[in-house]
């Protein structure tokens, strides 16, 4: 089934098609995912990885349209998932996916109602973020070697990255154009291709004028790349290639737990909370569509505010 496609349009007529077959209707729902709704080729793919292990499961039982599927298939398409060893999350996410799918058929006229909305979502335990400390956060950034200009350029990534708490994929995608470094700013492209402004801080700046200046050096007059960051091979960086050098300078600079990317954006969030930033203004610089999603960084202050009262208060 062709379900991570990404040059699909979505095609007219399904309303009238009721036997459409089920991975068909997939296939139509991610491009309606990819087109109308201007989710990434990364998130269109998610889907289409969760929604193949339903069709499979739905083909398995002998369902290969969308009027076949009722709340017993869905309820045993998720009892699989827990006897396969798959955590509660896992269900939830592919849960959520399916719902999607049901959605977008009953808005179509494929169906006349969604057979997901009775089935319960998983239980799942909320995980919270856990954020590095400010002095990891500068050893971190630290770390890079700025006499070459991929130190440079790692260092100002970094920077950037905890200074504007960017997604990777907003941070390896900034073109040149997207920095207004007389204002201090970085527009970014987010989930649906919203773009936001966030300010950068003066450490951030000089990092990146550091590393915008050596590379003008280095290009001796030739047409300087759209590319903020680029790669040794000059196009952008992979997702994988700034895991990497993020885990690299986080070995390097010794610090005491495994460090990944996403960290940094919690790490921005959980300190501008600890600063007395309001939620809302959070919400705006994450670029978080609900206010419930930037919530989860409240237990951060809860417990600054308990372990403070802990230090000082004499019966604390």
């Amino acid at each position: 089934m062709g379900v991570t496609s990404a040059n699909f349009a979505v095609p007219k007529g399904l309303a009238y098609n009721a036997r459409v077959a089920l991975d068909a209707a997939v296939d139509q729902y991610l491009a309606h995912l990819r087109v109308e709704r201007a989710l990434s080729p990364h998130t269109v793919a998610a889907y289409g990885r969760d929604l193949a292990g339903f069709v499979d499961y739905a083909a398995r039982h002998g369902v290969e349209h969308p009027a076949g599927i009722d709340l017993g298939l869905v309820s045993g398409w998720l009892g699989s998932m827990g006897r396969a060893g798959q955590s509660p999350r896992t269900a939830a996410r592919k849960l959520s996916a399916a719902r999607g799918l049901m959605r977008f058929l009953v808005r179509e006229g494929v169906l006349t109602d969604d057979p997901t909305r009775l089935s319960p979502r998983p239980r799942v335990g909320r995980r919270l973020p856990r954020a590095l400390s400010v002095e990891d956060v500068l050893r971190l950034i630290e770390a890079p070697d700025p006499s070459t200009l991929r130190g440079l350029r790692d260092r100002a990534m970094l920077s950037v990255a905890y200074a504007a708490g960017l997604r990777v994929s907003e941070l390896i995608h900034l073109t040149l154009g997207d920095v207004d470094r007389r204002r201090g700013t970085v527009s970014a492209v987010g989930k649906g291709q919203k773009r936001r402004l966030v300010p950068l801080g003066e450490v951030a700046l000089a990092h990146l004028e550091a590393y915008l200046e050596a590379r003008a050096r280095s290009e001796r007059g030739e047409p300087r790349d759209a590319i903020l960051f680029r790669s040794p091979r000059g196009g952008p960086l992979t997702r994988q290639g700034f895991w990497k050098i993020v885990g690299t300078y986080a070995r390097a600079a010794g610090l005491p737990t495994k460090v990944h990317p996403h960290k940094l954006r919690h790490s921005f969030a959980t300190h501008l909370l600890l600063g007395g930033a309001d939620l809302r203004s959070v919400q705006t610089l994450l670029g978080h569509a609900h206010i419930v999603t930037t919530e989860v960084y409240t237990h951060v202050t809860r417990d600054h505010v308990r372990e403070a009262h802990r230090r000082a208060h004499p019966r604390g």
